[in-house]
């Protein structure tokens, strides 16, 4: 491999967009949020095409191949094609939003809600959203 080549987990992650600054993208690397093969890495890992990483971003995961390299930041309709998204169905949060999120519904002619029920609103949301 030559030292043109050569790129970082941190930096791609950061130009496929996977973290909106490089230094995040460091942290989480850092944080043990990327993972290979079920490995943390460090942000000075070199990116190799055909490679599949474990992408968590709070309490979404995504799982990314590496299809081609990509060294500096560009939009999101270029990005998508120097990676392949191999997350499950399940995983994806249209998915997860679909079908755990609490309906929520108030009777017509209520008026607008109080401070005190946005507030127990949220609350449930929270709890909703936590039971992952």
């Amino acid at each position: 491999m030559q030292e043109s080549e050569k790129l970082r987990i941190d930096k791609y992650l950061w130009a496929i967009r996977a973290f909106k600054t490089r230094s995040i993208a460091t942290e989480a690397c850092k944080a043990g949020r990327v993972k290979l093969n079920g490995q943390n890495l460090k942000p000075s890992h070199v990116v190799k095409v055909g490679e599949v990483y474990t992408v968590q971003k709070g309490s979404d995961k995504k799982v990314v191949e590496v299809v081609a390299l990509l060294e500096r930041r560009v939009d999101a309709k270029t990005a998508v094609n120097f990676y392949k998204d191999l997350t499950p169905v399940e995983e994806t949060p249209a998915y997860k939003s679909m079908f755990h999120s609490p309906t929520l519904s108030r009777d017509r002619g209520t008026g607008r809600p109080t401070k005190r029920d946005r507030r127990e609103i949220d609350e449930l949301q929270e709890g909703w959203f936590d039971q992952d």
